[in-house]
């Protein structure tokens, strides 16, 4: 996984409203409460009327702010990934002075921000494979991230520091879609799975040897 900045913004979901207000203080509680509750049960035993409740709002006020609880996970996903995006930063314009450690900053702030959300990173894998939706927005979203990989793997050639390898694209798609599984699998207990404490460090090892056919290449 990595930065967005090549891509431009991600496009607001189908079969939700657009966000009302960032203050909306009705729309956080809906959206914290289902946070919560997915840290303790799975998104199909999730009802409107929990949300409602756990809310403080009723079951008709909650259709004010979202058309179903469909809705409420994508809004979830969606500023999951906004933070993840944040996160990452200008870390990938600074990746020539160190290349080891920027690749290991991005790894590493990406894992910790969906680890922070990881009852949100688990239901929406869990839903992908029967939620359109939810496998769209998630689609747009890697798609992204695979641009960024692809133009800063392209830059890293240029400038010397990488060999010439696989099509710069299809290593940026296998090594995003990597980071996805691995991260997944440790989050979800969802064998085999690297240890928590060690998915940062294998998945860089990973990605530095793929792109630079060792784990110190040199900075500019």
């Amino acid at each position: 996984m990595t930065t967005v900045r090549a891509a431009g913004g991600s496009a607001t979901p189908r079969g939700r409203r657009a966000a009302r207000s960032a203050g909306d203080h009705r729309e956080l509680a809906i959206l914290r409460t289902a946070e919560r509750l997915l840290e303790r049960r799975p998104f199909a035993e999730i009802s409107i009327d929990d949300l409602a409740r756990g809310a403080g709002i009723s079951r008709p006020t909650f259709y004010f702010y979202f058309p179903s609880k469909d809705a409420v996970l994508l809004t979830l996903l969606d500023r999951v990934t906004e933070e993840a995006d944040a996160a990452a930063g200008d870390v990938l314009d600074r990746l020539a002075e160190d290349p080891r450690a920027r690749w290991r900053e991005l790894i590493s702030r990406f894992h910790d921000t969906f680890q922070a959300h990881k009852a949100v990173t688990l239901a929406c894998a869990q839903v992908r494979g029967t939620n359109a939706e939810v496998r769209r927005l998630w689609a747009a979203v890697l798609e992204r991230w695979v641009q960024a990989t692809e133009t800063a793997i392209r830059a890293e050639r240029e400038r010397g520091a990488a060999p010439g390898g696989p099509p710069a694209r299809d290593l940026a798609i296998a090594l995003n879609s990597m980071n996805e599984r691995v991260i997944y699998a440790a989050f979800a207990a969802d064998g085999p799975a690297v240890a928590g404490p060690d998915v940062v460090d294998v998945l860089l090892d990973v990605w530095l040897s793929a792109i630079y056919r060792s784990t110190t290449p040199p900075p500019a």
